[in-house]
């Protein structure tokens, strides 16, 4: 089996926000036969946390330069656009 792509949730406190975000991406991407661990922290924390990371998916906005692509989402928690943003991430991590 391939190594799982590790992906940082990221949201404003890192707790209630990135953990939605954080599990609809395990279950979305494991559905779909991908092997993805997810790490949450703190938008203000973020670029103490870039060790190892394949992708940044955050509900906030977070600095253009971390050399990591970054997807801003609400989708996990409106529902709307879910489906799109979960294919941008499966391309993202297969690029």
């Amino acid at each position: 089996m391939a190594k799982p792509k590790t992906v940082l949730v990221a949201c404003g406190t890192a707790i209630a926000t990135s953990t939605v975000v954080a599990k609809g991406i395990e279950e979305a991407l494991k559905s779909r036969g991908i092997n993805v661990v997810t790490r949450q922290c703190k938008a203000a924390e973020i670029r103490t946390q870039l060790s190892g990371i394949d992708l940044i998916v955050t509900t906030t906005p977070v600095p253009a330069d971390l050399g990591i692509q970054v997807i801003q989402t609400l989708a996990f928690l409106t529902g709307i656009g879910k489906e799109e943003v979960i294919n941008q991430i499966i391309k993202a991590l297969e690029s």
